[in-house]
């Protein structure tokens, strides 16, 4: 499932450079809570394509984290040149489907206060999930040597 998103920027993205020549900038912005520490936030980036239904597919390219010079604010480049990976099965049944075809993810810090500033090309898109824990932490067991 797929959920928009209505944005209340917390910080002036103006503060941020503007978009390359076929770029678009992207913002994730989550509410502050309490408990952002125990919280997660993994976005991919990717585009919708026809593909075929049997394979798996991946799209192809770099994501560059990027400093904002005198904030201390952070940002993302993606770059591709929208070359496609995928599984090479035969497909039997031929059939073709509209599908979200992304990039590997990452996974960052939530941070309620501070948006994600993510610069993709303009053909492809942001979606993002949330992870969520109880704050519990576990110790790790010690294989001794025999």
């Amino acid at each position: 499932m797929t959920m928009g998103q209505t944005s209340l920027t917390k910080i002036d993205l103006s503060i941020f450079p503007k978009p390359e020549q076929g770029f678009k900038q992207m913002v994730i912005e989550v509410p502050h809570s309490d408990n952002d520490a125990n919280k997660k936030i993994e976005f991919v980036i990717g585009k919708w394509m026809e593909v075929d239904s049997c394979n798996k597919h991946g799209l192809m390219g770099t994501l560059e984290e990027k400093n904002l010079e005198g904030w201390g604010y952070g940002y993302f480049v993606f770059d591709t040149e929208g070359h496609v990976m995928s599984t090479e099965m035969a497909c039997l049944d031929k059939e073709m489907v509209r599908k979200f075809i992304s990039a590997q993810s990452k996974t960052v810090r939530y941070n309620g206060r501070l948006p994600i500033v993510i610069y993709v090309p303009k053909d492809c898109d942001v979606q993002f999930k949330i992870f969520q824990t109880e704050g519990d932490v576990y110790q790790a067991s010690e294989v001794k040597p025999q």
